[in-house]
């Protein structure tokens, strides 16, 4: 087949090469424009488009990818299929209609629960055993679209968003592969998704990330898991300052303290919650690199009752 690829991030690289790999004619690679690093002074390539450029393949980075030149360009490759990964942009219907059989999205949930931005840290933050990955014909709706084919996976209890993925991320490119030709076989019966079970997973916000102690212990766990890597966990130290957290684990044999009280105890370092303590893994305080959180308590020598966030 004839195919567009369109993605960003890492997790998108793994359906782009699984489509290579299985014979298929890549024509053209959308990606997201250069950004700047956390410094703001150069520009990096997106995963995918350094992956692309490596391969010999053709990058596009257009700003806004349903633009009329982009969509004449489309129009000109006559391409069979378009399969999207992360990319980042609404694709409007002058694009959608540009190729021969349907753009088709590979998205990390079990549709139609946790449509949008963020389904994988949505499904561990809310507690979910299972999610998986859902391969579905792009229209005009957010997520809405007929889906092609499933597959399932369980989260693990120490999963953080990066984990989990990473995982789906592997698991789903053989999915779209199956799913492309099936569609051009006409083997493929695209199912409407149903009204029941919807669910919206919101990008996540600075907000999100910010550690509530008073939470029982296992959704400080949670939360905490659902925003590693990204956005980040974090709280504030005794004096003000803004420190990240790794993921931590739940300690329910050890005694209760206030919401936020710090305490050593047998090596670990504790945290009180609202329930049961948990045992920091690592702390990367403002301006520095992350550290073992017993290294970290060492160093700081802080007093018998410091707290971590709102007092």
């Amino acid at each position: 087949m004839r195919l567009i690829f369109a993605g960003t991030p890492e997790i998108a690289v793994p359906t782009l090469a699984a489509l290579e790999d299985a014979g298929h004619e890549i024509v053209a690679v959308l990606t997201q424009p250069d950004a700047r690093g956390k410094r703001g002074r150069t520009l990096h390539p997106s995963p995918v488009k350094e992956y692309a450029l490596e391969r010999g393949l053709d990058v596009w980075t257009p700003e806004k990818a349903s633009a009329p030149e982009v969509v004449a360009r489309v129009k000109e490759l006559e391409v069979d299929a378009a399969a999207v990964v992360a990319y980042g942009q609404i694709l409007r219907p002058r694009l959608l209609e540009a190729v021969r059989l349907a753009w088709v999205n590979l998205h990390f949930s079990v549709l139609p629960t946790w449509r949008g931005a963020a389904p994988v840290q949505r499904a561990i933050m809310a507690g979910d055993e299972v999610t998986g990955a859902s391969t579905f014909v792009i229209e005009k709706g957010l997520d809405t679209g007929p889906v092609i084919g499933t597959l399932t996976e369980r989260i693990r209890v120490t999963d953080t968003a990066g984990d989990l993925l990473e995982r789906l991320a592997r698991l789903g490119a053989p999915l779209m592969v199956q799913s492309l030709e099936a569609l051009d076989s006409g083997v493929a019966r695209p199912a409407a998704q149903s009204g029941d079970d919807v669910s919206y997973a919101e990008k996540l916000t600075r907000e999100d990330a910010y550690v509530r102690w008073d939470l029982a212990g296992h959704l400080v766990d949670r939360r905490i898991r659902g925003c590693t890597p990204a956005p980040g966990a974090w709280t504030t130290l005794p004096d003000g300052s803004v420190a990240k957290l790794g993921p931590v684990s739940p300690r329910p044999q050890r005694a209760r303290t206030v919401p936020g009280q710090l305490r050593e105890e047998a090596g670990e370092v504790l945290v009180g919650t609202g329930t049961e303590p948990v045992a920091l893994s690592w702390i990367a305080p403002a301006g520095k690199k992350p550290m073992d959180a017993a290294a970290w308590w060492r160093g700081a020598r802080l007093g018998e009752g410091a707290q971590l966030g709102e007092a």
